[in-house]
């Protein structure tokens, strides 16, 4: 009887699976080479992070350990078929159970390893950092720097509920890399609701705030300081009915039980409003308020958008001060002295210069409050010299936060509607022009939302009543 002779071209499978380091070394390349496809994106993006070249450090050492142990298993296996090893190792069947089995250990590791890093990834891409990486979103993450919303993630607020809200947000998202790619990305870029990708209060700012609050009053002081010598502080201190759906007040006025507001808007920042239609279910009053001047049959067709928390509060995220405010502001919390003669004025007037670009900005307006006291008071700038820095680093630090002319960002670019001093806000319907067709006028009356107790007041008693007198002057720095 005689026996058949081995193939001497045995399948490179048969050789593969007769001996287990090959079959490792082969499991660490392909874990390897998955593990960096992964990885790539956090290397381009955080190259200089120490865990990222841990981890690409890692993997590149289990490839070259895998791609040593391959050739040497391969080598190992070939000598022990040579050497006779029964029908098991050179059967096919075998060699390709073994090798299915393989597979299947192998793809179950790297899917593990794939969808951990593809979680990490997810969430390093819903961080505040990465939604600020791109150099455009550079003045809405420094304006959030500085909001009452600061702890929060940007997907809290930009990405609506569901699988849908998150479908929805990296769409738009991939369309904003393809803009920042090809270098198209309008400069300033828009806010959210001029490019109408705000997402519903509903699922916002109503998670969090409770739209039934019952806070029928708060206190609100305004602190000011004038432009004379002595950066004279003025107080305006006033109690605002804020209210609720279930107490009135401006939020019930707006949002209470049966209210639907819906308005005409004629730009994309809604700053132009010709038109206001008010319905109340629980009472049946419907009515229609036209701006002064406008023929109400040409809105006829115009889009009706129905009012939302952020019609009012556009900025609750990313607020960006006027100069006079942010100077007001820098004063009262003592982060500059309020001694130093004519600095509010001055301040205002070296914020308000045009500068080339935010380095020259940050260069320049140091000097410039420098160079002024030097020559207009050569005396204090003699004896105050650590004041004086301390109040260019401040407004260079506040201009920062505020301009970006390299952006298209300038002072009053993004308009806040809270209130209405520096921009229209409630005056875009408030002003007084807006009546129906019997003359009934949209109310602009002070009293209605708001009640002052002190305005524009150098001393006022109440503050030593209330208790802030103290407050403020350990605030302010002398």
């Amino acid at each position: 009887m005689t026996t058949e002779a081995p193939d001497p071209r045995r399948p490179v499978v048969v050789v593969f699976t007769s001996h287990w380091l090959a079959m490792t070394g082969l499991g660490l390349v392909l874990t390897a080479i998955v593990a960096w496809a992964c990885l790539l994106p956090a290397t381009l993006k955080h190259g200089d992070n120490p865990y990222v070249g841990v981890a690409t450090t890692a993997v590149g050492g289990a490839l070259v350990l895998g791609l040593l142990l391959t050739p040497l298993g391969l080598f190992l296996g070939r000598r022990r078929l040579r050497q006779q090893l029964a029908t098991a190792i050179t059967d096919k069947r075998t060699a390709w159970h073994r090798f299915l089995v393989f597979l299947v250990i192998a793809s179950g590791l790297n899917l593990l390893i794939a969808s951990q890093l593809a979680t990490r990834v997810v969430h390093s891409m819903e961080s505040r950092q990465f939604c600020g990486s791109c150099h455009v979103m550079t003045p809405e993450a420094r304006a959030f720097e500085l909001g009452p919303h600061a702890s929060l993630r940007c997907v809290d607020c930009h990405v609506g509920n569901g699988a849908l809200g998150f479908v929805k947000s990296k769409l738009q998202g991939t369309k904003q890399l393809i803009l920042v790619m090809t270098d198209n990305v309008p400069k300033p870029i828009e806010g959210a609701i001029a490019s109408g990708h705000m997402v519903p209060s509903a699922e916002t700012c109503e998670e969090c705030h409770w739209g039934q609050q019952p806070a029928a009053a708060r206190l609100r002081m305004i602190r000011r300081y004038a432009d004379d010598e002595q950066n004279t502080p003025e107080t305006t201190l006033m109690t605002m009915s804020t209210g609720g759906t279930k107490m009135g007040g401006i939020h019930g006025a707006h949002n209470g039980d049966g209210i639907e507001i819906r308005f005409v808007a004629r730009d994309g920042k809604r700053q132009d409003i010709p038109l206001v239609e008010y319905r109340n279910s629980k009472t049946g009053v419907a009515r229609t308020y036209v701006a002064q001047g406008v023929d109400a049959a040409s809105l006829a067709s115009a889009p009706r958008i129905t009012m939302q928390c952020f019609d009012c509060h556009n900025r609750p995220a990313h607020s960006f001060q006027m100069p006079g405010r942010a100077v007001d502001r820098a004063l009262l919390l003592g982060r500059m002295s309020a001694s130093l003669p004519f600095l509010k004025k001055t301040a205002v007037e070296i914020l308000k210069a045009g500068y080339k670009d935010s380095d020259a900005a940050a260069a320049a307006i140091p000097k410039a409050v420098a160079a002024y006291y030097e020559k207009s008071h050569p005396e204090v700038a003699r004896a105050r010299g650590s004041d004086i820095r301390e109040a260019g680093t401040v407004l260079a630090d506040i201009y920062a936060h505020n301009v970006f002319p390299e952006l298209g960002v300038d002072w009053g670019t993004y308009p806040d509607n809270r209130g209405h001093q520096d921009f229209p806000g409630c005056f875009r319907c408030h002003e007084g022009k807006h009546a129906t067709t019997s003359g009934e006028q949209l109310t602009n009356n002070c009293f209605k939302c708001h009640f002052p107790a002190a305005v524009g007041e150098t001393k006022p008693e109440v503050l030593q009543l209330l208790g802030l007198d103290d407050l403020l002057h350990k605030l302010e720095k002398k």
